[in-house]
């Protein structure tokens, strides 16, 4: 964060200031078990938590300053709505940065993916700062925000939708120059009740660009496709080649490996990044190639983390910084050492005795469970190790959870996976559907909670099994993984 006194925030937010004027000289925060030394801490006062009660300590421990709706004891500007003003004060920040390129992206799902993999690029060509975790809604942004600082040169911002109009509050506060729309899935259907009112939430990031700025779009998602008659902005594509199914094939010698140099027999159509040949190793970590239609020399890329969807992150990511002007080639060396920097998302771990846990328990919408699934299926299919898919509820669903939830257990099925094994009451129809796959030779188990399903794994498991592990947050199923790791 840029440094301002106390004051000086106070008449940005239209707060008034209570004690000392003292310089603020690092980030905001709002978890005073983690503070920023010489940061504002924002108080918040939650249901269960009020932030306030926390002030005076955050200050002992190395905070310069308070932002809250009472005074508090120590120097604390007062406002009305402290997470309204924790807003107004990000945008304030976000002016002064004249050198700053500002890039957000939304999805519903694959945007923590694609974000981890674009800010790992883009510190290749200059200082960047992104999103933590999942720090994307009207509290993370603004945080985000104030991490930037006067050398910093990309922003990468993370936004997620509840509902309309959410994406256009944080637009306001963010002013990205370049946005992209990965995909709209089914997440939060309970909420939105159709996907198309998801599309036209998502669509809100293009709509807040500039003219000069520069709109990403998957040119394979229709909903996404249509988006680009919304911005004034200049559009970008991303998609696949031709078709992109991955295979187990041979690699051809079609495409340079990074650095090389290589031609090709015919110019590569739209989109403005393809990709192609996509070849999965035994866990599923895709190698593939890249093309753009813009002059750039295809390359063939290794990819670090497991499943077909992460070509999908990883291609709008690169466009996301061909947009930024970032050197093509810079990109793909740095796409090549990108990892996941978010906890829980398809994390694997292998244990001594050659069973692998796939820890991908941070959330789960319907497409994106069925994406495991088929990573999982694959790995079956390529090495022939049995795989154990331990799946719990997806929430926020709405009315057609139990449809959903029938047709994920139908999915396992029929990829094939070996053991299904469903915890909780409200998982329970993924078992329905995988007892309507009559030619599945698998074994389907039922367990209450999370204590009986690692019970289950603990007897059952056997060296060099896979077991998948995934669910939405509410279920908290890295307690699972976790316990599967641990030595009795």
């Amino acid at each position: 964060m840029i440094p301002l006194r106390l004051s000086a925030i106070a008449s940005v937010v239209g707060g008034v200031l209570h004690g000392d004027d003292v310089v603020v000289t690092a980030p905001a925060f709002v978890d005073s078990r983690a503070v920023e030394p010489g940061g504002l801490f924002v108080a918040i006062a939650g249901e269960h938590v009020d932030g306030h009660a926390y002030a005076e300590g955050a200050v002992a421990a190395g905070a310069a300053g308070v932002l809250g709706s009472r005074p508090t004891g120590v120097p604390t500007v007062v406002v009305d709505d402290p997470a309204v003003a924790l807003g107004l004060l990000a945008r304030h920040v976000r002016d002064q940065l004249s050198g700053l390129t500002v890039l957000a992206l939304t999805g519903s799902q694959g945007k923590t993916g694609t974000k981890d993999f674009l800010a790992q690029i883009l510190a290749a060509a200059g200082e960047t700062v992104a999103t933590a975790g999942n720090f994307n809604n009207e509290l993370g942004v603004p945080l985000t925000v104030l991490r930037a600082t006067e050398s910093t040169r990309y922003l990468v911002v993370e936004m997620g939708a509840r509902g309309l109009g959410h994406i256009s509050y944080l637009c306001g506060i963010a002013r990205p120059d370049i946005a992209a729309v990965i995909n709209v899935g089914t997440a939060h259907l309970g909420e939105f009740g159709t996907q198309q009112a998801i599309a036209q939430a998502k669509g809100e990031i293009v709509e807040g660009l500039p003219a000069d700025g520069v709109a990403v779009l998957n040119a394979d998602d229709p909903l996404v496709a249509a988006m680009a008659s919304r911005t004034p902005a200049r559009v970008l594509r991303w998609g696949a080649i031709g078709g992109s199914t991955a295979t187990d094939a041979p690699e051809s010698a079609e495409s340079a490996s990074i650095g090389g140099s290589t031609a090709t027999d015919a110019p590569i159509p739209r989109p403005d990044v393809g990709f192609k040949d996509v070849v999965l190793d035994e866990l599923g970590r895709p190698r593939v190639s890249f093309n753009g239609t813009t002059g750039q020399s295809p390359v063939r890329v290794q990819v670090l983390e497991i499943g077909q969807h992460q070509v999908l992150n990883a291609a709008a990511a690169l466009t996301m910084a061909l947009a930024a002007g970032v050197d093509w080639l810079v990109a793909a060396q740095a796409l090549e050492q990108a990892r996941s920097l978010s906890r829980w998302r398809m994390e694997v771990h292998d244990r001594a005795d050659g069973v692998t846990v796939i820890n991908d328990a941070y959330n789960a919408s319907p497409d994106a469970m069925r994406a495991a699934v088929d990573t999982l299926a694959g790995i079956k299919e390529r090495s022939g190790r049995r795989t154990i898919a331990v799946l719990a509820e997806m929430r926020e669903l709405g009315g057609d959870a139990a449809r959903i939830h029938t047709e994920i257990g139908a999915h396992a099925a029929t990829a094939g996976v070996d053991v299904l094994l469903v915890i909780g009451d409200d998982a329970a129809p993924m078992l329905d559907g995988a007892s309507k796959i009559s030619d599945w030779s698998g074994t389907a188990v039922s367990a209450a909670d999370r204590a009986a399903a690692l019970a289950w794994l603990r007897e059952n498991v056997a060296p060099g099994d896979v077991v998948l592990v995934k669910a939405s947050r509410g279920a908290a199923l890295e307690h699972v993984a976790d316990g599967l790791l641990e030595k009795e």
